[in-house]
């Protein structure tokens, strides 16, 4: 049984990329199935930190869109919004060049709250970050995003 309330449609996710920090550091939306969600973000200039590796914050910035992104897509969001509460990670391994891939899957999917265990890997497989992010669940009408 699929966990999702709206079935990801994966050229939809990246359109909605459009305009974003995801457009700027080039995530993209790979692949869903019933119970996680994919997505790749570019190694390069543009997330990188001042010694050529991938920077810790635009590991974050990747685990937190494919995360909240998850959220989004089991919730009625005719009734909710969903924002990040939390958000860590460990960085486990440096990466220079490539793409990374993030993998969201749920650890808790309450009514006001959603955990998710996000991992990271290279092109090569190898784990790089390991993250966790809280999700609140909103109802729409207490301050409703603007988009």
């Amino acid at each position: 049984m699929s966990l999702w309330r709206t079935q990801p449609n994966i050229e939809q996710l990246n359109a909605s990329q459009k305009n974003t920090i995801g457009e700027v550091l080039d995530i993209r939306f790979e692949s869903a199935d019933d119970e996680s969600l994919t997505a790749s973000m570019v190694i390069d200039y543009r997330t990188h930190q001042p010694y050529g590796l991938l920077h810790g914050g635009a590991s974050v910035v990747l685990a937190e869109t494919v995360g909240s992104m998850a959220s989004y897509l089991c919730i009625d969001a005719g009734k909710f919004y969903c924002v990040g509460l939390e958000i860590n990670a460990n960085h486990l391994r440096g990466l220079r060049s490539g793409r990374v891939t993030a993998v969201a899957k749920p650890i808790h999917i309450g009514r006001t709250t959603h955990v998710w265990d996000i991992r990271l890997t290279s092109d090569e497989g190898k784990a790089s970050c390991v993250s966790r992010l809280t999700m609140a669940v909103v109802p729409l009408g207490e301050n409703p995003p603007a988009r």
